[in-house]
């Protein structure tokens, strides 16, 4: 790769940060470009601050490009999921076999933070904020800006290019306008809204501080995921529209009564419910493929810009970080940026795909199929059947939340074999005592082949 490329990246959020770092490692020079003012400076729009969901594919990236340790203190361990019933009992459905195997809530506003000022440090630039991308000529190889801080248009030389500015990507737009690539956007009929649960007396949980937390009600759910400072960081999630929906939530008693009903205990703890309520947007969510990611040796997408996700299987920035990763280990691999870029594009395409498909399954997993026995059932027996068969069967939300090394397109095919062997085991089973071991020997054996 020529050192004297300078490789310009169009947004600066977790990915594109990351991926700078990864790139001034290498000895690369950059130009970074993010449209919002400097979060490190300006405090963010509340209610826009969703925790994200921290596991081995992220964790991985982070380690492979030397910033984990300084990651780890925003970190909490996430053993499982807290089911909260109607009644405000509790029961924690674990993710895996033991405590080596969980999930970390962070924000993404710390994460985000330190990240940019770990790419400041060693890529030794400043990242140009408030700079809002107007256009893209790849023909004349111009990147067009407007400097929002004084209102001045910009012109800077675009190839190589890689956006990572997020589901509604302005280079995507270019991308597509110049017939470069195609698009599809599916909105979902949900919506979400961000609330909180406030720490108790001297910063301390008012919940189970390691789960993440569900109040899963069949057609919507509210989640909780803890924070470093004592508080959880709460998200609603319910239809745009019907009889149980944002829309019948148009006052501060409506909000009461609906929480009151469907969320008592959770109420309990959030004494600003109402005023939140309204004080922070409705945000929606998209699933947003393209095709291809890039254009000759001008432009890639990568993260949301090319395969945002709904938030469900919390991994749409672990997926973001693998594809820094693989343009990482592209580069390894070839001298032009044409063939690093179809390399990234021919290998992070259908795992993207396979995770949108698997994030929108993992909604009515999680909404609904948590409350029902035999799921719970068959989650139990899935465990077990990973102790006796570990190298054949590993429960498709371990290939995916703890196994990196399982690329998500094969996790979704296995995991399609699997759910059928559950299935079949538990047609006549009440309970794990009642499954028959040596039909699932069979199953396991005939239609898993090793990993």
């Amino acid at each position: 790769m020529q050192s004297s490329s300078r490789v310009t990246i169009v947004g600066a959020g977790p990915a594109g940060s990351l991926l700078g770092i990864l790139l001034a490692r290498r000895g690369l020079p950059i130009a970074v470009y993010e449209r919002r003012l400097d979060m490190r400076r300006e405090s963010i729009s509340a209610g826009r601050s969703i925790n994200l969901a921290l596991a081995d594919r992220g964790i991985h990236a982070l380690a492979h490009a030397g910033v984990l340790d300084a990651v780890r203190p925003l970190m909490i361990p996430m053993r499982g999921r807290m089911i909260h019933d109607e009644a405000g009992r509790t029961s924690l459905q674990r993710y895996g076999q033991d405590d080596t195997e969980v999930i970390h809530s962070v924000s993404r506003a710390e994460l985000n933070k330190l990240l940019l000022t770990e790419l400041e440090r060693i890529a030794g630039i400043d990242v140009r904020f408030h700079h809002n991308c107007r256009g893209v000529d790849f023909h004349a190889d111009r990147l067009r800006f407007l400097d929002e801080s004084d209102g001045q248009p910009k012109d800077v030389p675009a190839a190589p290019l890689i956006a990572a500015d997020g589901a509604s990507s302005a280079i995507r737009a270019a991308m597509l306008a110049d017939g470069r690539t195609r698009v599809s956007e599916e909105v979902l009929s949900h919506r979400y809204k961000e609330l909180t649960v406030p720490a108790g007396p001297g910063g301390r949980h008012r919940m189970e501080t390691h789960a993440l937390h569900i109040w899963p009600r069949g057609g919507y759910m509210l989640i909780a995921l803890p924070n470093v400072d004592g508080s959880f960081t709460a998200t609603l999630f319910l239809p745009a529209e019907g009889p149980e929906s944002f829309a019948t939530l148009a006052t501060k008693d409506a909000v009461r009564q609906f929480f009151a009903r469907r969320f008592a205990d959770a109420q309990a703890l959030m004494p600003d419910l109402s005023d939140e309520f309204f004080a922070h947007p409705t945000g929606t969510m998209v699933t947003v493929r393209a095709a291809p990611w890039k254009y000759a040796d001008k432009a890639l997408l990568i993260g949301d810009a090319a395969h945002a996700i709904v938030p469900f299987h919390g991994q749409g920035m672990n997926c973001a970080f693998e594809d820094c990763v693989a343009l990482d280990r592209a580069l390894d691999r070839y001298e032009d940026w044409g063939r690093v870029f179809a390399r990234v594009d021919h290998v992070r395409k259908p795992n993207a795909d396979a995770i949108a498909q698997m994030a929108l399954e993992n909604y009515v997993e999680m909404r609904d199929s948590v409350r029902d026995p035999r799921f719970v059932l068959q989650k139990e027996l899935s465990l077990q059947l990973e102790q006796r068969f570990p190298g054949q069967f590993i429960p498709r939300y371990s290939m995916v939340m703890f196994h990196h090394e399982i690329p998500y397109s094969l996790a979704l095919e296995r995991g399609r074999i699997q759910q059928e062997i559950l299935n079949d085991l538990t047609v006549r089973a009440a309970g794990i005592d009642q499954v028959d071991w040596s039909a699932a020997t069979k199953l396991v054996e005939t239609r898993l082949p090793e990993l």
